[in-house]
């Protein structure tokens, strides 16, 4: 397996991720943040997060989950005071207000500077802890309305599976919740860690599109149509112009149905995939290589230095050089850490 690109301190500790635990835990969300932070990752040589729980509230025998199980914790909402990241893995009921002392306490972690990262309806306990004032947030389609008559100060990003906005992460529906874990990851371990996270999981390390492909139900491609291989021959064309008209006769459609099943398919453009596909190769190169910034613009297809740093900037949310400083290795790291195996 190639080496990962992360570089970790080693006079630092792990990372630490403190997920909050309710009376009436919403499953699958919880399950999500167990698989992405709390799982061992041998194929890794760097320490993994430190992921421990907070009890939002104490109950008799346990908190009581989605499936007919419970889960004791040992910490309680002190364990926030410590944490790098807050979790809020849904909420029992977007209409319920969270106990004071958990939007107390989670008031207090964000105060200090830790991250949050809330999912689905998770995004009603920030709201109400004041955490997304004046922030760009998303949530479930069906919890929209709801968000904005309770929160008017948020601006929201109706079509986004995900949204981070100066530390605050929130995702759309429950699923959405990987995306926007491998997001965080991503950001704290570099694109290759990532995606090699997300290949253990069998998904795809970042989902083109937002979630309007999933309200009620989207339009399927007709039988023995796929765009998988038009997809996987553009990824191999991207240094150089890919035309629409080209894609198109690719997959053996008119110009006009090609853009049709495109979004169908994906819920975006072929334009905006393209643009996504570039800057995460260049991503990778900025990463593992030497190369020039502008030369690695020119790698990537863009057809100049200024359209590659707005696109990068866009699409990363910091600039190409920013990033390539973030993730470079050091020559006294001795070729940094390598993955397992």
């Amino acid at each position: 397996m190639p080496a990962p690109d992360h570089t970790p301190d080693p006079a630092s500790a792990p990372h630490r991720i403190v997920a909050v635990v309710y009376d009436g835990l919403c499953t699958f969300e919880f399950g999500i943040v167990t698989e992405l932070f709390a799982l061992p990752r041998p194929e890794f040589d760097f320490p993994w997060y430190d992921f421990s729980l907070a009890a939002a509230e104490r109950r008799p025998g346990g908190l009581r989950a989605m499936g007919g199980f419970r889960v004791q914790v040992d910490a309680g909402l002190e364990a926030l005071a410590t944490a790098d990241t807050v979790v809020i893995p849904g909420w029992r009921d977007r209409d319920e207000a969270p106990p004071a002392p958990l939007v107390e306490a989670i008031r207090a972690a964000h105060a200090r500077g830790a991250r949050m990262l809330a999912i689905c309806s998770g995004g009603f306990v920030l709201g109400a802890a004041g955490v997304l004032e004046g922030r760009r947030v998303t949530t479930h389609w069906r919890h929209m309305p709801a968000m904005k008559a309770r929160f008017p100060g948020v601006e929201l990003a109706e079509d986004a599976l995900y949204v981070e906005d100066r530390g605050v992460i929130t995702s759309a529906g429950s699923s959405a919740g990987i995306d926007a874990g491998l997001h965080l990851i991503r950001a704290d371990h570099g694109a290759r860690v990532a995606n090699i996270v997300a290949r253990r999981l069998v998904m795809p390390p970042h989902r083109e599109g937002g979630q309007a492909q999933y309200v009620d139900a989207p339009v399927q491609l007709r039988p023995g149509r796929s765009l998988a291989a038009v997809l996987d021959w553009a990824r191999g064309e991207l240094a150089r112009p890919v035309a629409v008209a080209e894609m198109a006769d690719r997959a053996g459609m008119s110009e006009r149905s090609f853009l049709r099943r495109f979004r169908e398919a994906t819920g975006t453009t072929p334009l905006k995939w393209l643009r996504r596909e570039r800057v995460t190769r260049a991503m990778k190169l900025l990463e593992e290589t030497g190369l020039a910034l502008d030369d690695v613009g020119a790698n990537c297809g863009f057809g100049s230095a200024e359209a590659f740093r707005k696109a990068f900037g866009e699409v990363a949310g910091v600039a190409p050089g920013a990033y390539r400083a973030r993730f470079r290795r050091e020559a006294a790291a001795g070729g940094g850490i390598r993955a397992a195996g």
